[in-house]
């Protein structure tokens, strides 16, 4: 596959819809939303490699059915350095932003109850194995200057390139979202390509929308997961973008990239 097809360019008007049915099991972003708000868990695995625990499911009401990952509040650990709100607060709170800006970047997401408590709930996105992930980060594809700029806005501290989905649509989803939308700068990630680059016309149209959304609706559905200083500071980075018009460059206070990278 190659890494420049599929995807939209960089200075289209046109991003990409929230889900391609494609890599969600044949479902589109309304099915799949209900089918995770109200269908029934059942664990099949763990994935051990994750930090915190994260469960693989099988989700299924009426005729519908699809897999998912499960992460349940009780199971993360606690961050020295994020002391409110939740992982999976925060997964959501990401998806939220995803889709005010009509990214489609994170795959359908909700926080509902599970068999272990309270958590994150979010479609499994099938993965094109094919890709390189080591050269599609290394790369200036346009699908992943549209997730550098989301990372910017929800001040991601932790894009590694396994949190980066290459899926058989040719879209490139983004997941773990969990340390994200600190009041402190801390952005940390591989996507540095674009570090300094004059945002286009339509990434400034992006963030004024956003910009927008989050004096109405958006700002309403933050306020449960994150805190208002959370909240405060997104404002402050997208006008930080709008008035600079450009990516952020890596900062010389913290490491750049996350360890491991992958």
């Amino acid at each position: 596959m190659s890494l420049s097809s599929a995807g939209p360019d960089p200075g289209s008007n046109d991003p990409p819809g929230p889900l391609d049915p494609l890599d969600g099991g044949g479902l589109g972003a309304a099915e799949a939303l209900e089918l995770l708000r109200c269908g029934e868990l059942e664990i099949s695995g763990r994935l051990v490699d994750a930090s915190n625990a994260t469960l693989l499911c099988e989700i299924h009401a009426g005729g519908s059915e699809a897999r998912c990952v499960y992460k349940p509040v009780r199971g993360e650990r606690a961050l020295w350095d994020f002391p409110d709100g939740t992982l999976a607060g925060r997964e959501l709170a990401a998806y939220e932003v995803s889709e005010a800006m009509e990214l489609g970047i994170v795959p359908p997401t909700v926080l509902r109850p599970g068999p272990f408590g309270e958590g994150m709930v979010q479609l499994w996105i099938d993965v094109d194995t094919t890709v390189d992930l080591v050269e599609l980060t290394r790369s200036d594809d346009p699908r992943l200057r549209r997730i550098a700029l989301f990372d910017a806005v929800i001040n991601n501290a932790d894009r590694k390139g396994g949190h980066l989905l290459p899926a058989p649509s040719g879209r490139v989803y983004g997941i773990d979202h969990g340390v994200t939308f600190h009041t402190d700068d801390k952005l940390r990630t591989l996507l540095w390509t674009w570090r300094g680059e004059r945002l286009t016309n339509a990434e400034t149209a992006l963030l004024r929308g956003l910009s927008g959304s989050l004096e109405a609706g958006l700002g309403e559905r933050l306020a449960p997961l994150l805190t208002t200083a959370e909240i405060s500071a997104v404002r402050a980075r997208v006008e930080r973008l709008l008035r600079r018009r450009r990516f952020p460059m890596p900062s010389a206070d913290w490491p750049a990239i996350p360890w491991p990278p992958f």
